[in-house]
């Protein structure tokens, strides 16, 4: 039988303000996220970082592989856990007070290990590199979870404008203020980790404050594991009964299947990317003070594209903003190409021009989230739906120190040529999406609450 409690027409007065309350929160926890992320910036921060302890191809290829499996295997095993989870805001406490954690531990390590052991701080890098993000990916699963959770599909896309676009406004005057100078100076990378864990540490703060209520526990048997249910593996299988219904999930959602195909060919994006400052300075000449022109260009972008892709979203659903974000992100490879074309000093003063799609891939990423939240039939399944998709990122990134050693072998041209066309195909790919929405309606997965006092 239906429990009336959680269906649309549920709703108390209360729900507004609940849901109200919950979304300022949501967006006061990723504003102060981004305002820390744009000290680590993965298009260009995270590859300058480890250039500065060597230079190589081969280790800049091995940047993506670690930030796209560390976001996307954790959160597969964990998707299920997390479903059993009553109440998630504790979770987002605590990945993000890890996530501060590495870049502490970072901080402190720098500065004598540069001096000392330039060769063991590379390995450090590298681990923590490797730490942070299987954290940001549990992260980043727990973040979706609650969105799915606390706020309506047809308000996903304000609160990301919000939280983007307010983000991105304090990130760029932050970067301003900090970055640049930090950039310029000797002993100036641990400071940006130290600034990154003090705002990574202040965001854990926001979700306290989250008045989430506890999930229904889903209905347990001994082999239940239904693809539209959210029961539990049978003890000592977790893994295997998990594995299992991964597959039984994709064989019977075509759209989840499309999806990650289109997931895997937009992966070619986030391979590419630490490799664009090393061509620019290796081939152009670029100077570090040219970093902060490019992550305040990337992050204006993402602001402005978020100003469009939300209230789109809202408005026309997901299917349409995918389509055009995946199409547009293919420009960047394709740009760094044209620029290789010009004379060194004209294509290094026009560089900061491919980091204006490159400030597409966070949109994106969210989008990706956001449609996968959609098509997930129930909301007990969001986590499962969303680390799918984050697997299907992740796949191809068994390839990226291939990409790295192609370029050292054969040159940056041919590579993004290759890398803009597998973004493209993915673009082709999401055109047959289904829109979730004209399937189920727009109340589907509504964040309704037990009444006040009501036990589940």
């Amino acid at each position: 039988m239906t429990d009336s409690r959680h269906e649309p027409n549920a709703h108390s007065n209360s729900e507004p303000r609940r849901e109200a309350r919950n979304t300022l929160w949501l967006e006061a926890y990723q504003i102060v996220v981004r305002v820390g992320w744009i000290f680590k910036t993965e298009t260009i921060i995270m590859p300058a970082v480890l250039d500065a302890v060597v230079d190589s191809g081969l280790l800049r290829g091995m940047l993506p592989v670690l930030n796209r499996a560390g976001q996307s295997v954790p959160p597969l095993f964990a998707s299920g856990m997390l479903a059993e989870l009553p109440v998630k805001k504790w979770a987002l406490v605590a990945t993000s007070l890890m996530m501060a954690a590495c870049f502490a531990l970072l901080a402190v390590t720098w500065g004598p290990l540069e001096a000392w052991r330039p060769d063991l701080l590379a390995l450090l890098f590298l681990i923590l590199y490797a730490l942070f993000s299987a954290v940001n990916g549990l992260n980043l699963l727990v973040v979706a979870a609650l969105q799915g959770k606390l706020i309506a599909p047809g308000r996903r896309g304000r609160a990301m404008v919000v939280s983007v676009s307010v983000g991105s406004v304090l990130a760029i005057m932050a970067a301003v203020f900090w970055l640049g100078r930090w950039l310029e100076e000797p002993d100036g990378f641990p400071k940006i980790f130290g600034a990154t864990a003090v705002f990574f540490a202040l965001a854990a703060l926001a979700p306290i404050f989250l008045d989430e209520w506890p999930d229904r526990r889903p209905a347990r048997g001994p082999e239940k594991f239904q693809t539209g249910t959210a029961e539990k593996a049978r003890p000592g299988g977790a893994w295997w009964q998990g594995w299992l219904a991964w597959r039984r999930t994709l064989a019977q959602d075509r759209a989840l299947v499309r999806l990650s195909l289109v997931a895997a060919c937009f992966s070619a994006v986030l391979m590419l990317f630490p490799h664009y400052q090393a061509f620019a300075r290796d081939r152009l000449g670029s100077h570090i003070g040219s970093l902060l022109t490019w992550v305040v260009v990337q992050n204006a972008a993402t602001g402005a594209a978020s100003l469009v892709a939300g209230p789109l979203s809202d408005r026309r659903g997901t299917r349409i903003v995918l389509i055009w974000l995946v199409a547009l992100s293919s420009a960047t490879p394709l740009l760094v190409t044209l620029l290789s074309l010009l004379p060194h000093g004209v294509a290094v003063e026009w560089f900061w021009i491919v980091y204006l799609p490159l400030g597409l891939n966070p949109i994106s990423l969210k989008i990706f989230t956001n449609y996968a939240l959609e098509l997930a039939p129930e909301a007990a399944l969001h986590p499962r739906y969303v680390s799918i998709v984050g697997a299907a990122l992740a796949a191809p990134f068994v390839l990226s120190p291939l990409v790295g050693m192609a370029v050292d072998q054969f040159g940056f041209r041919h590579v993004f040529v290759a890398g803009a066309a597998a973004i493209a195909s993915g673009a082709v790919i999401a055109v047959g999406l289904p829109e979730p929405r004209h399937r189920r309606g727009m109340h589907q997965n509504l964040p309704v609450a037990p009444p006040a006092g009501g036990r589940l």
